[in-house]
C-alpha cells in the first residue's frame, strides 16, 4: 500500500522547501490537514533560542510502508511569512541581510532517495539550495503513527478514512547557504545553526 499527502495554504511570501523522488503506481492520496501542521524553526540569540514559524506552505508526500524507496516527500515553505512574534524582526529576515526575498524567493530541497531506517524512520536524501547555493542533505523522517478513523467520526473529519502523523527535522547551518553573513550581528550574536521541524498530520479520503 502506498500513501500520499498533499496540502497548501495561501501564498504570502517567498522562500519553497521541497524533497521530491519519483512515483510508483497505484498511490492513496493523503490530504494534509493543514490546522493541525506546522513549520517551526528556532535559532540562537546570543544564549537565548529564538523560536518561529512559516505560515505559507505546501506539503506533499508519497509513502509506501512496504518499498520506502517508492517513497517521495515535498514541503514549500514561503519565507516572507515568517513570524516570530516580532514585526519589525520578521521584516528584518525579509531583507538582503538575510533571506533577501526579492532576488532569492525559493528555498529547494530535492531527494534523490529515500530509505527505510528502523519501523518508523525514513531519511529522503538530496540537494537543498538556497540563494542559489546548493549542498547534499540528508532529511530524517519520524512515522509518529497511523490510525483508522472510527465509521461514526468520518463524516465530522470529512470522510477520511485513516489519519497519519510525521516529523522531519533538520539543522541548517545558514553559512553554507549565504544567510545572515553580512554584517557583524548576523555573524556573532546570531547563532550558525538553525533547526527546523516540520510536524504534519494528514487524513485518507476514499
Amino acid at each position: 500500500m502506498r500513501f500520499a499527502f498533499h496540502a497548501t495554504l495561501p501564498a504570502a511570501g517567498l522562500l519553497a522547501l521541497a524533497l521530491v523522488v519519483p512515483s510508483a503506481a497505484s498511490a492513496a492520496t493523503w490530504g494534509v490537514d493543514a490546522a493541525h501542521t506546522e513549520v517551526n524553526f528556532s535559532i540562537s540569540h546570543f544564549f537565548t533560542p529564538v523560536t518561529g514559524s512559516f505560515k505559507d506552505f505546501e506539503i506533499d508526500l508519497d509513502y509506501d510502508p512496504d518499498n520506502p524507496e517508492n517513497s517521495s516527500v515535498s514541503a514549500r515553505i514561503a519565507v516572507a511569512s515568517v513570524d516570530t512574534g516580532n514585526e519589525q524582526r520578521d521584516g528584518h529576515l525579509r531583507t538582503a541581510d538575510w533571506f533577501e526575498t526579492d532576488a532569492h524567493p525559493n528555498m529547494i530541497f530535492v531527494s534523490k532517495s529515500v530509505r527505510a531506517k528502523g519501523d518508523d524512520l525514513l531519511v529522503a536524501a538530496g540537494t537543498l539550495t538556497i540563494k542559489d547555493h546548493s549542498r547534499e542533505i540528508e532529511l530524517p523522517i519520524q512515522i509518529l503513527g497511523t490510525q483508522e478513523i472510527p465509521e461514526e467520526m468520518r463524516e465530522m473529519l470529512g470522510g477520511s478514512e485513516k489519519v497519519a502523523s510525521f516529523k522531519a527535522a533538520l539543522t541548517i547551518p545558514r553559512g553554507d547557504y549565504d544567510v545572515g553573513t553580512g554584517s557583524w550581528a548576523g555573524t556573532l550574536v546570531v547563532g550558525s545553526d538553525v533547526s527546523v521541524e516540520l510536524l504534519v498530520e494528514a487524513h485518507l479520503r476514499p
